[in-house]
C-alpha cells in the first residue's frame, strides 16, 4: 500500500474511533499539511518511501483492545478497497477536520501547515459520518 494510502486509513479509523468509542485510537496528533491530514510520527517512520510492505508497518494487531481492534477492521473492511486518490478525496471535505484546522492556520492551497487537527472536530464530524451511514 501507499505512505498516503496508510495515512488516510490511520485517519478514518482514528475518526472513527473516536466518534464510536470517546477514546482516541492512539496518541500522536493529525496535523493539517497541505495534502491532507497527517500524522508526523507515522510520516517520519517512513518518510522517502511511496510502497509500503506488510513488514514495514510497526506495531501489533495484540496491543490493541477489542473496541480498537473492531474500529480498525470495520475501517479497513469499508475503505480499504477505496483507491488513494478517493480517499484523499473523501478526507479533504470543506466542512471536515483537516479543513477547519488549515482555516485556523490560515493557510492557503497547497501551504505547509502543521496545525493540529482537534479532536472534538474530528469526533463531531465522524459522528455525523455515522449518523448519515446508519
Amino acid at each position: 500500500m501507499s505512505v498516503l494510502k496508510l495515512q488516510r486509513l490511520c485517519y478514518f479509523a482514528y475518526g472513527y474511533h473516536l466518534a464510536w468509542e470517546h477514546q482516541r485510537l492512539f496518541e500522536e496528533p493529525f496535523e493539517a499539511w497541505a495534502n491532507g491530514p497527517v500524522v508526523r510520527e507515522l510520516y517520519r517512520q517512513h518518510r522517502g518511501r511511496f510502497q509500503l510492505n506488510i513488514g514495514d508497518i510497526e506495531g501489533s494487531v495484540a496491543a490493541l483492545d477489542n473496541g480498537e481492534r473492531d474500529s480498525v477492521d470495520i475501517v479497513l473492511e469499508t475503505f480499504a478497497p477505496y483507491p488513494t486518490h478517493e480517499l484523499s478525496a473523501m478526507s479533504h471535505q470543506t466542512t471536515g477536520p483537516w479543513q477547519h484546522a488549515r482555516d485556523r492556520a490560515g493557510a492557503a492551497d497547497l501551504e505547509r501547515s502543521d496545525e493540529v487537527l482537534l479532536d472534538e472536530e474530528i469526533a463531531h464530524y465522524f459522528d455525523a459520518l455515522s449518523d448519515r451511514a446508519g
